[in-house]
């Protein structure tokens, strides 16, 4: 049988006692697989690493170490997040590393899209790398988050490779627990294991984080503007009904200022652009219909809370012809 394909007659996990019974078989499962060794585990905070975490918690417990890389580059209170819950909640062996300045460093004055999106994911291998050397020696296992759709779309190979490429002198045997279910299969999990609700329907989040919607060359203010825009978009979004509603929103601001007026003065200053799409595949999306009312309030928030941004537009391109990121 294939370890890699889902079983014709898997019943889909759609009850919290399903999930609670698939739960069950993971945590004998994992403990068969990983004995009394130790076990490795990347935890960005996305819904796939952190069911796959709290289910090793559940399972093993201190064997497990997960190490979560603050590249900077995050959204407003994640990694702050990831720590109280696995941290202070789960009382999970955490290992935090803030490697903000590393990162940015390394992206000081890099303008190009696919750039930056490359030294932002060879650095994460780096940063996880070092961390995984530390431990190495009594490590046995890597834990992933990989879920059936990335066996389905990679044909297979992506379950057969560690964590973006590890060195060949730092492989490990493979635990992942939630490969053969679905995100919403996963989402379930999470609810049942106790994860917040906030984390267990996080949006779809780019490897690159924000590093790809502060546009251009990546700059710490501008950046900061990012992070305090797209805060106040997710908090409104939550309060008028449109959180579980909307697949994924976000700000975005380019490398351009545009004049405006503060306090009886010119002022030339970001714009903030705002992205809100609904889409089944993620090949074609269109846009929310976000009322007009609610705009215009998300506008005078962000223009008086966040420092250098005067403007704020709102995307109104479908994909085609707009991808959903900016880039």
């Amino acid at each position: 049988m294939d370890p890699n394909k889902r079983p014709d007659d898997m019943v889909r996990i759609t009850t919290p006692e399903l999930a609670r019974t698939f739960i069950d078989e993971q945590v004998a499962a994992c403990r068969e697989q990983i004995g009394d060794k130790n076990v490795l585990l990347a935890l960005s905070g996305g819904v796939d690493s952190s069911v796959v975490a709290a289910l090793l918690i559940k399972a093993v417990g201190k064997q497990l170490i997960c190490v979560h890389v603050n590249h900077g580059l995050m959204r407003k209170g994640e990694s702050e997040q990831v720590v109280d819950v696995f941290k202070n909640q789960l009382d999970a062996n955490l290992v935090y590393v803030d490697a903000t300045d590393r990162f940015l460093d390394l992206l000081d004055g890099v303008a190009e899209p696919e750039t930056k999106r490359k030294i932002i994911g060879a650095e994460f291998i780096r940063v996880f790398e070092e961390e995984a050397r530390k431990v190495g020696d009594q490590v046995s296992f890597l834990a992933q988050g990989t879920i059936y759709p990335d066996i389905l779309e990679s044909d297979g190979v992506k379950a057969h490779h560690n964590v973006g490429g590890l060195p060949d002198d730092l492989q490990f045997e493979l635990c992942e627990p939630v490969r053969l279910l679905y995100k919403d299969e996963v989402r379930m999990v999470g609810r049942e294991l106790g994860l917040p609700e906030n984390m267990v329907e996080r949006q779809p989040f780019p490897g690159p984080g924000l590093g790809v919607r502060c546009l251009g060359a990546i700059t710490r203010d501008r950046l900061e503007a990012v992070r305090e825009s797209d805060a106040i978009l997710r908090e409104e979004f939550a309060k008028n009904g449109l959180e579980g509603k909307v697949w994924q929103y976000f700000t975005a601001i380019p490398d351009i200022k545009s004049v405006g007026v503060r306090d009886n003065k010119r002022a030339d200053e970001w714009c903030v652009i705002i992205r809100a799409v609904n889409t089944v595949d993620a090949m074609t999306a269109t846009v929310e219909n976000v009322p007009f009312d609610l705009l215009q309030h998300i506008t005078a928030r962000i223009t008086a809370e966040v420092k250098g941004v005067n403007r704020v537009l709102f995307d109104l391109t479908p994909k085609p012809t707009g991808t959903i990121e900016w880039e």
